[in-house]
C-alpha cells in the first residue's frame, strides 16, 4: 500500500498534473463568464432585435403539469410539473460553446504560432554531393572515398560557412 501511495504522490506533484488542474479551474471560471455574457448580455439585445423573444425562456410543454398551461414561464411550468423540451436553454449552451471553442481556437493558434517561431535557423551543410558519383561526402573532402575523384574546391560561400560553423560561438 505505501508504494502505491508513493507512487500516486509521484504522480500528482509533476507539473503537467498541476498544469492541467489549474487548465480546468481556469476553464470552469471562463465558462461562467461565458455562460453570463450570453444569458446577461447577448440574449437582452438578440431577443430585442428579434421581437422581445427571452430565448431562456423559449420552451415547448410536451406534457401538461399538474397545473394546466399555458405558462408564462420555464419556471412556472417546471413548478407545475410539466415536462418540457427546453430550446431557449439549449440556443444559449450552443452560443456559450461556440464562444469558448472559437477562444480556444485562437489561443491554440497564438501558442502554435509561437512554436513555429521558435524553430532553430537551418545549420550550415557538413556534407555535399560528389559531382561525379552523386555520393554524399565530407564538405571538406579534396577527394570523393567512393568513387576516388578530386573534388572542386569549396565556393567561398562554402569557405565562409566552414569557417563560421568550425569557430566557437
Amino acid at each position: 500500500m505505501a508504494k502505491f501511495i508513493k507512487e500516486f504522490r509521484e504522480f500528482a506533484v509533476k507539473g503537467n498534473v498541476i498544469d492541467m488542474a489549474v487548465g480546468i479551474i481556469i476553464g470552469g471560471a471562463f465558462t461562467l463568464i461565458v455562460q453570463s455574457l450570453v444569458r446577461d448580455v447577448m440574449n437582452p439585445v438578440i431577443g430585442l432585435l428579434v421581437g422581445g423573444i427571452d430565448f431562456s425562456n423559449l420552451f415547448v410543454v410536451l406534457r401538461e403539469g399538474a397545473a394546466s398551461g399555458p405558462y408564462p414561464t420555464l419556471a412556472a411550468a417546471q413548478a407545475a410539473g410539466a415536462v418540457t423540451l427546453n430550446l431557449g436553454l439549449f440556443l444559449n449552451a450552443v452560443v456559450s460553446f461556440t464562444i469558448v471553442a472559437f477562444v480556444v481556437f485562437m489561443l491554440v493558434r497564438t501558442i502554435n504560432r509561437l512554436k513555429r517561431e521558435e524553430v532553430e535557423a537551418p545549420k550550415s551543410p557538413v556534407e555535399k554531393p560528389c559531382p561525379y558519383c552523386f555520393m554524399v561526402v565530407p564538405i571538406k573532402a579534396t577527394r570523393c572515398g567512393h568513387c576516388t575523384s578530386e573534388l572542386p574546391l569549396p565556393t567561398e560561400a562554402e569557405q565562409q560557412s566552414l569557417k563560421a560553423a568550425s569557430s566557437p560561438s
